[in-house]
């Protein structure tokens, strides 16, 4: 839940790297709430409820797609990769660039796992 809650205070960050498991834990999270959403709608057999499914999905949006460039930024590459469906697809289960790229430093490093923990306290 911590990599879902460090990408929605970095909505508008993209700049930097990201790594496999902060882009594919919000991938993820997302996922799940949107299906306990739809699975709430369907039970509750109310479906002008279905808004708050799309309500989500568009406040999530932009910070989607950040991840998504500070994850094509991690694999070396520029974050206009993502418009390539399957390439950046395959990009995103890449591993990580080794050493800095011109996008700063590998999240990987010995050092930056704690660095999770300092998102949104500066």
């Amino acid at each position: 839940m911590n990599w879902y809650l460090k990408v929605l205070k970095q909505y508008t960050d993209f700049s930097g790297r990201a790594r496999r498991t902060e882009y594919w834990m919000f991938f993820l999270f997302n996922v799940l709430i949107s299906i306990v959403i739809n699975i709430i709608v369907i039970a509750g057999e109310m479906p002008s409820l279905s808004i708050i499914d799309t309500i989500y999905s568009f406040a999530v949006l932009i910070p989607g797609i950040a991840v998504g460039v500070r994850r094509m930024h991690d694999v070396g590459k520029s974050g206009w990769y993502l418009l390539i469906p399957i390439y950046s697809l395959i990009l995103a289960c890449t591993d990580s660039e080794a050493g800095s790229n011109k996008w700063g430093e590998n999240p990987k490093q010995i050092g930056n796992d704690d660095a999770i923990d300092l998102i949104g306290k500066e």
